[in-house]
């Protein structure tokens, strides 16, 4: 390739395709070959639409808050419900306990007042399981310290018995499988009776 040292300079771009473009400053501050007119209606539409953005934004906001304020009085309302419920369907038992209490008792055995207070406990039960309460005794059963508070420990008659619940002194309660009030329990374990 030759390459001549007098050749012309060219007075096109030194990119094909692109032109130079040279901002000279005019008497209103604008850009020379740039109407201002057109540049200003720009501006303000864009103006106008970060506007309605902004309003916008500002309904959702108002909107979420109003939704997160009426999705918990509603959950309020309805917990408020449910205990209403199980409130009306202990009533009853609360009833039958008080006519068991201001009964005359004249005539009355040990053995009459034994059952009907009984008859007044399963039912008050069946209400209580019917609602998701759920009775813990774990005699028997190995000891866990998620469901049960160990009072005392004992000796094991046997190795097999070792961490085994040997009483309860106290049951514990689950609603719904989540732990109410763990069990009051006596464990077998060999740690320490060595």
């Amino acid at each position: 390739m030759i390459q001549h040292d007098d050749a012309p300079e060219s007075a096109e771009s030194p990119t094909p395709g692109v032109e130079e473009f040279e901002p000279t400053s005019t008497a209103a501050g604008g850009l020379s070959g740039v109407p201002a007119e057109p540049a200003a209606g720009a501006v303000r539409r864009l103006e106008e639409q970060l506007e309605e953005a902004r309003d916008r934004q500002l309904r959702l906001a108002a909107e979420f808050d109003n939704y997160r304020k009426r999705v918990s009085r509603e959950r309020i309302e309805l917990a408020d419900r449910a205990q209403a419920q199980l409130t009306v369907r202990l009533i009853e038992s609360l009833d039958d306990l008080d006519r068991v209490v201001s009964a005359e008792h004249q005539g009355l055995t040990v053995d009459g007042l034994r059952e009907a207070v009984q008859l007044v406990e399963r039912k008050l039960w069946k209400e209580l399981q019917a609602a998701g309460l759920e009775r813990v005794d774990p005699v028997g059963q190995p000891f866990d310290p998620a469901f049960h508070e160990a009072v005392s420990v004992l000796p094991p008659p046997s190795p097999e018995q070792d961490h085994l619940v040997s009483a309860t002194f106290q049951a514990g309660y689950r609603f719904k499988g989540a732990l109410v009030r763990p069990a009051r329990v006596q464990v077998y374990s060999s740690a320490g009776h060595a």
